[in-house]
């Protein structure tokens, strides 16, 4: 039996490659070529070879495009060609690296850094608020709601975040999304925090200087160049160290201190407390930015004695041997002055700066007159506002009518306001022969030394360090004594104004001095700000209690560390030099003469 046949099927047309027409296509003009090229190619070859030619062309035609994907895969990735890669770290034609800040010796006190920001082309985001999220987890510093708003927005281009670290780079690089990008920055670093905040301030995101010497040279910064500064960055510590101490123990809201080099005005230390971190500006409260010792001005107290008394002896209205009546408060209408450390008697001019009598210092000052005593502050920088390279420079305060009660309580240091720095920088002339030089905070060689203009004749600053002296040994200033370094200076307690006039629970305490006074080379001024008494101090928060022992501690640090030499005070040379000799006077009274 014979399985019976398979049905016969029906033959198929096979279609001619050659002369198959195409679905009708946009593009129908380039396949009509193709077409014609391959009728040609196919002329006089069987139909085995028209297969394989055809093969052939088809492998070929997929290699080149292989290569040519390839290769733009090649470019994209490791050559940074392609719109999108360029967008992936984008690099703005750099400026010129802004410049370093460095300190007298050489430290860095600010430098710039490369960084990386994220940014975002919303455009570009798929999901505004997945990608807000995912971002968030890893900047959570930046609000959720913040980010949400700028990947949804209409902008091309959006910050996500500035200056991340290499791990949150790591981080967002890994998440993959579509549209956030990374940019080639640069970041400004302050390595020394908050020891020199006040004087360098701090530049802001774009590295534009905001405040402090970043300010004043941000244009001499921006084009590279270094600027090196007076300051000695171990003094800094040093002052800034004593002065937390003395805040801390006796509960002041603020403290403010200046190193002034006597000789060429170079300042090697300003600190103003509370300080901040320049790292992070944005994070420190008005307090902490504000600079105490340049942009305060305060009523100093009897340290002004030092320039009211200086200016007696240069006006000749005094002298070493010549005193004033002090047995009695003076009564000018409903005001009285008085002395802290009455005497009750004729005072000496020695004794009138020794017990800071604001009686025989307002007398002094009338004898000079109202034109004398403000001219003679006029040549000190007392009266105008100080030109230190900072911008935050605060303007003095001072009566527009020069009265006669205001010629005396502005020779007590009361009825006028001036800041640290233009005290200390007065306190120079005093002490180094007589001559005012500008205070910088520039680092100044020896031949660029200005010479300095002459406001008080050689002997008068002598003797005003003979008087400066005799206020740490015998005065209100005894805790300001430091042995072998021949310390001088003075007190100044001066209660603060509120609303309802002076009140007598706030004060500004400060000693301002010099060392060594035999051979004087540095002005020391430290101040705190509403100091309260501790037990040590029975309850007095006045200068010679708070002040004076604060200034004898920032002495006897820094004297070794600036290579003054400890000497024996009890040497005849040195006795001889700083001392003052008092004799008796008919009558009981008392006279001082060299």
């Amino acid at each position: 039996m014979t399985a019976p046949e398979a049905p016969a099927q029906a033959a198929m047309p096979q279609p001619d490659l050659a002369t198959a027409s195409p679905p009708a296509r946009a593009d129908g003009t380039g396949w009509n070529l193709v077409q014609r090229i391959l009728r040609r190619q196919d002329r006089g070859r069987t139909p085995v070879e028209v297969g394989r030619l055809r093969l052939a062309l088809v492998f070929g035609a997929f290699t080149v495009v292989f290569v040519a994907i390839a290769g733009q895969l090649v470019n994209v990735s490791l050559l940074g060609g392609g719109v999108e890669a360029r967008q992936l770290v984008a690099r703005k034609p750099a400026p010129p690296e802004r410049g370093e800040i460095l300190d007298r010796n050489g430290q860095l006190l600010a430098a710039t850094l490369p960084t990386t920001s994220v940014y975002a082309d919303p455009r570009k985001v798929l999901d505004a608020e997945d990608t807000a999220r995912r971002l968030h987890q890893v900047f959570p510093d930046v609000p959720l709601a913040t980010l949400v708003e700028r990947l949804a927005s209409e902008r091309t281009f959006v910050y996500v975040r500035r200056n991340i670290s290499p791990q949150q780079m790591q981080r967002v690089n890994s998440l993959g999304l579509p549209g956030v990008y990374f940019q080639e920055e640069t970041r400004r670093l302050y390595p020394q925090g908050p020891v020199v905040s006040q004087v360098l301030g701090f530049s802001d995101v774009d590295n534009q200087g905001l405040g402090g010497v970043e300010r004043q040279f941000n244009d001499r910064l921006r084009t590279g160049e270094t600027i090196q500064l007076s300051l000695d960055l171990r003094v800094q510590h040093m002052l800034r160290q004593e002065l937390i101490t003395a805040m801390t123990r006796f509960s002041a809201i603020g403290a403010a201190g200046v190193v002034l080099d006597a000789r060429t005005a170079e300042v090697l230390a300003m600190v103003s407390l509370p300080d901040f971190d320049p790292n992070d500006p944005g994070r420190a409260p008005d307090d902490a930015r504000f600079n105490r010792a340049t942009l305060g001005v305060y009523e100093m107290g009897s340290t002004f004695k030092i320039f009211n008394t200086a200016m007696g002896l240069e006006a000749g209205v005094t002298s070493m041997s010549g005193g004033y009546d002090a047995s009695a408060p003076i009564r000018i209408g409903r005001f009285e002055i008085n002395d802290d450390h009455a005497k009750n008697r004729w005072m000496s001019t020695p004794e009138i700066f020794k017990y800071s009598s604001n009686i025989g210092s307002a007398k002094m000052a009338l004898d000079v007159g109202a034109a004398g005593q403000r001219q003679f502050l006029e040549r000190l920088r007392l009266l105008q506002p100080s030109r230190l390279e900072v911008p935050e420079v605060g303007r003095p305060q001072f009566p527009k009518a020069w009265r006669p009660i205001n010629v005396m309580t502005i020779a007590f240091g009361h009825g006028i306001s001036v800041s640290p720095m233009m005290l200390a920088a007065a306190t120079a002339p005093v002490v180094n022969g007589g001559f005012w030089r500008e205070p910088t905070l520039l680092r100044r060689e020896l031949e660029e030394v200005p010479a300095g203009e002459p406001i008080m004749s050689p002997r008068t600053s002598a003797d005003m360090r003979r008087l400066m002296r005799l206020v740490v040994v015998e005065g209100t200033g005894r805790n300001a004594n430091v042995d072998g370094y021949v310390t001088g200076g003075k007190t100044g307690t001066a209660e603060k104004i509120g609303a309802g006039g002076y009140q007598k629970n706030k004060r500004i305490s400060s000693f301002v001095g010099a060392f060594p006074l035999h051979d004087p080379k540095y002005v020391v001024f430290v101040m705190l700000d509403e100091p309260k008494g501790i037990r040590e101090t029975f309850g007095f928060a006045t200068a010679g209690w708070v002040a004076a022992p604060t200034f004898a501690r920032v002495v006897s640090r820094i004297g070794p560390l600036l290579g003054v030499p400890p000497v024996d005070e009890t040497t005849p040379e040195i006795r001889q030099i700083m001392a003052v000799t008092e004799t008796p006077r008919p009558g009981g009274q008392r006279v001082s003469q060299r």
